[in-house]
């Protein structure tokens, strides 16, 4: 590296994470991300961040890049629930939906298990919570509300089955809805919306305040699910964006769920959570949930940290819906951000951007790896680097000489084709 090398702290134990912990302050949003979805030690150390927010700093759940419908079946069972389940790997069945690794696999087992024992001498409101963002579970989310409201709201639940009849000729092939609704001018916005707004009208459904929003927030899915699914066959940017906008509202209304004082952690790839506006994305119109959520909470109430790697192995799919593999992550191309910090030193090591500052190299456009669920080593040399001002789009960086491939718990995968739409697969 041309320039002085900037200050950093190496990252070998628990303990070294104080000065990150104190660094994240009073923030209310703490973004955890990854460069890849099946890489082991992001996943480790984000449990190790979070343990400590959640401990130290009173922060009330981690919401991930997860659906909701699934994600909240483990929310019930870390806090719970009448029968939520008692085996946690029965539990994280649950992630049937390809990639099945990225949820279903040991280090979050690993989480749930501390999560549930730390919620088991908490009382109501005081156990910790875990959510999912995404919005790709459109027939999982209009399931679960059918099943809720035929027993609770009969015009509510005649609004729910409106909306599946209109889905039912698609055979829950979103593909399939979204190529149909392209060439024929009919879709089922209209059955969605007015599902949505029957229930959102509704006063609580019962005295539990999360089952209550379990339901609405399964409404809001289905609704955002179907303007995802047709904005894919259009091309463009604005699928990516109505996902984004998704996760986003979805953070809104878990941190007003929780009351005025809660504070949240977010696991999602970096994609999402670094700033998109120190990026090429913006350049095509794109934004994330780190950008919205900096643009509304202000720099000092969110921050964002990556997360990255220099080599090692990660858990991938050859091509969407393939079976996953271990695959080979080859060192850092020359010039990337994994570069400049492998030739700095091999230490594993935790980065903040405010010390940044005076090297010249970084205030503009580099190379950073970005490695989604569809990866072929090969490529690396054409792709899997996202142009990125490094200092802008993160507040922290941790960085790692060597990983390995996250820990698949072994269930068949369910092959879906779904996002063959987009180029994106972060």
């Amino acid at each position: 590296m041309k320039n002085k090398p900037f200050r950093y702290h190496t990252l070998t134990k628990e303990q070294d994470l104080d000065i990150l912990v104190e660094e994240i302050g009073d923030a209310r949003i703490v973004m955890l991300g990854e460069a890849s979805h099946g890489t082991s030690e992001y996943y480790t150390w984000r449990t190790a961040i979070s343990k400590r927010l959640i401990q130290d700093k009173g922060f009330c759940c981690i919401a991930v890049e997860g659906d909701w419908p699934e994600c909240y079946s483990v929310n019930r069972f870390i806090k719970g629930y009448q029968n939520s389940g008692s085996k946690i790997a029965d539990v994280l069945q649950v992630y049937r939906r390809w990639p099945t690794w990225m949820w279903a696999n040991w280090e979050v087992a690993a989480l749930v298990e501390w999560l549930r024992d730390y919620n088991h001498l908490k009382n109501g409101a005081e156990k910790a919570g875990f959510y999912g963002l995404d919005v790709y579970s459109l027939w999982e989310s209009l399931d679960q509300i059918v099943r809720f409201l035929e027993q609770r709201d009969g015009n509510a639940a005649e609004a729910a089955r409106n909306a599946i009849n209109c889905f039912e000729p698609f055979n829950r092939d979103p593909q399939y809805y979204a190529q149909a609704t392209a060439f024929v001018p009919t879709d089922c916005e209209k059955e969605v919306m007015e599902m949505l707004q029957r229930i959102q009208k509704q006063p609580a459904f019962s005295s539990d305040a999360e089952h209550d929003f379990n339901t609405k927030q399964n409404a809001l899915v289905a609704a955002n699910a179907e303007k995802y699914y047709r904005a894919m066959m259009k091309g463009g940017v604005g699928s990516w964006n109505v996902r984004d906008a998704h996760m986003m509202e979805t953070l809104d209304r878990l941190l007003e769920l929780h009351g005025p004082d809660s504070k949240i952690i977010v696991w999602e790839h970096n994609t999402h959570i670094g700033d998109a506006r120190a990026t090429d994305m913006a350049d095509d119109g794109m934004y994330n949930i780190g950008q919205l959520a900096r643009e509304k909470y202000g720099h000092e109430q969110v921050k964002l940290i990556g997360f990255g790697t220099y080599q090692g192995t990660v858990i991938a799919g050859k091509s969407w819906g393939a079976p996953m593999q271990k695959m080979e992550v080859p060192p850092a191309r020359e010039g990337s951000w994994e570069a400049l910090l492998h030739e700095i030193s091999t230490d594993d090591k935790i980065i903040f951007s405010k010390d940044l500052a005076e090297v010249a190299e970084l205030q503009k456009r580099i190379g950073h790896r970005a490695i989604g669920v569809v990866y072929d080593p090969k490529l690396e040399a054409y792709g899997n680097y996202v142009p990125t001002i490094i200092p802008e789009r993160y507040d922290a960086f941790i960085y790692f000489e060597d990983t390995e491939a996250v820990h698949p718990l072994h269930f068949t995968n369910r092959g879906s084709r779904e996002p063959e739409l987009y180029p994106w697969n972060y």
